[in-house]
């Protein structure tokens, strides 16, 4: 499909409706999200609708209906995938993911700078 689709619930996840595609492009990769202590939505992605590169990271300040593009991790050729976000009680955002399947690269990441 080349982008990110999005289902909603409004029952607490009994039911969901039919996934439709947002305007992010994606090139059919993992992805992961995470709620900010300050209530934005963080999500890493491929910003690619066919390639595992570019890597970026997304704030959304409306519970995912809009996006703003706030830093590209990686930008070069090769393989970023299978992202993974958390932020610790620190408030710093921590991410991993795999860095041209060849290792595992953390970066950690001040919300405060997004």
């Amino acid at each position: 499909m080349g982008y990110i689709c999005k289902a909603t619930s409004d029952d607490g996840g009994k039911t969901w409706s039919k996934a439709y595609p947002t305007k992010l492009p994606n090139p059919n990769s993992g992805i992961d999200a995470v709620l900010l202590q300050d209530g934005r939505v963080l999500l890493i992605y491929n910003d690619s609708k066919t390639q595992r590169t570019p890597l970026n990271l997304a704030v959304s300040a409306d519970g995912g209906e809009s996006w703003d593009k706030v830093l590209v991790l990686e930008d070069k050729e090769g393989s970023f995938s299978y992202p993974a976000v958390i932020q610790t009680e620190d408030g710093l955002i921590h991410i991993t993911y795999s860095w041209n399947r060849e290792s595992i690269k953390h970066v950690v990441v001040d919300p405060a700078r997004l």
